[in-house]
């Protein structure tokens, strides 16, 4: 096992340096992207009114991270499967569940407004975060097995 190990061993350096950036882009998030809806869910949001945006600067920050994010995530995708038609998969439901996400979050974000916090919560956060990734790992490994 240890000499297993021992021969993947950059791939392990590289997943551990993605795992890095992706903690990265979490860490710095004040700092790279437009996002007023960060302190506005730290608190009470349930009780409070939404906070002031500017649509467009939302949209391109919340597409840029949800991108970056995704682009992280088909590396660690391929570093750990080598398989390429796996990432042009992983792609179009990136760029699927992008659009599909987007679209609910301002449609809640316009027609809701302030009466489903909790809707935009879970929207934002599938588009903030790399969820998906936690999701196709598990999924992808399972069909490498089946194959």
């Amino acid at each position: 096992m240890l000499n297993k190990i021992l021969q993947n061993k950059r791939k392990i350096v590289l997943l551990i340096l993605l795992l890095f950036l992706l903690i990265s882009i979490r860490t710095f998030e004040n700092q790279l992207f437009y996002d007023p809806f960060l302190h506005y869910f730290e608190g009470d949001y349930l009780k409070k009114s939404l906070p002031d945006y500017n649509t467009f600067w939302l949209f391109l920050g919340m597409s840029f991270r949800f991108f970056l994010n995704a682009i992280v995530s088909l590396v660690i995708v391929y570093c750990l499967f080598k398989d390429r038609e796996m990432i042009q998969f992983a792609s179009i439901l990136y760029l699927f569940f992008f659009v599909i996400l987007i679209v609910g979050f301002f449609s809640v974000l316009h027609f809701y407004g302030n009466q489903n916090n909790l809707l935009l919560f879970y929207v934002r956060r599938f588009l903030i975060q790399p969820l998906f990734l936690i999701l196709f790992i598990p999924a992808f490994y399972y069909q490498k097995l089946n194959k």
